[in-house]
């Protein structure tokens, strides 16, 4: 009889530890944090002194003024308190970029109603594609207005912001679709201009990344 009453009593303490139980497990494992780096905290390399920078510290998208397919005036003032994702692309790209924008097309789908979410598509061939081309081009993919910006602009402001800027390669294909090189990569940058990771375009898992991540920073501006 003593070992009954022994027995039931340790089967109430366990009973009653069960929320103590849960409660510690909470406060140790509930508060997991995904974290997104933040790059370039200590500068960029810049072996060949083709870039402007500081010469150490945080690296932030450096100013810049470009026209959209609306042909209005767009740039680095305008991604002051939004999360962009920038890409680098021209319209008569027969490689990689209809693949590019097809998953662009997936990002802008997934904040069409996020105010603090946009998309910068950068041309790096402006001489052919105009603010007309690029308008055609937006319809082509959908594009939310206000929402997915197709720039334009001087092609010497364009490849120095894709390899100083957004530390991209880049390289003049002289009106040659076929010798034009530019990079894959999705640009996540953050409301005051950090880069905060690189997404292959090309790989759907990867956006599928890039859309999670952009949510995540959604998150910690609230």
């Amino acid at each position: 009889m003593k070992e009954v009453r022994i027995l039931q009593g340790l089967v109430l303490l366990c009973i009653l530890m069960v929320p103590v139980l849960i409660i510690v497990f909470l406060k140790t494992f509930g508060s997991n944090r995904y974290d997104i780096p933040i790059l370039y905290e200590n500068g960029i390399e810049n072996p060949f002194s083709e870039c402007v920078v500081e010469a150490s510290g945080q690296h932030y998208i450096p100013e810049f003024r470009l026209v959209t397919q609306e042909n209005k005036e767009r740039g680095k003032s305008e991604m002051e308190g939004k999360i962009t994702i920038v890409d680098f692309f021209f319209t008569s790209c027969p490689s990689i970029c209809p693949v590019m924008s097809t998953e662009m097309e997936r990002v802008d789908d997934a904040f069409r109603n996020e105010e603090d979410v946009q998309i910068y598509s950068i041309s790096i061939d402006p001489e052919f594609d105009t603010p007309e081309v690029l308008a055609s081009y937006a319809q082509k993919h959908l594009a939310t207005p206000d929402k997915w910006f197709f720039l334009t602009g001087d092609k010497s402001e364009i490849y120095n912001l894709a390899r100083c800027g957004f530390i991209l390669p880049t390289l003049d294909g002289m009106g040659d679709p076929e010798e034009f090189i530019h990079s894959d990569k999705f640009v996540l940058v953050d409301e005051v201009g950090r880069i905060r990771g690189y997404y292959s375009g090309t790989n759907r898992e990867e956006v599928d990344k890039l859309i999670l991540e952009t949510k995540i920073l959604l998150h910690g501006k609230e």
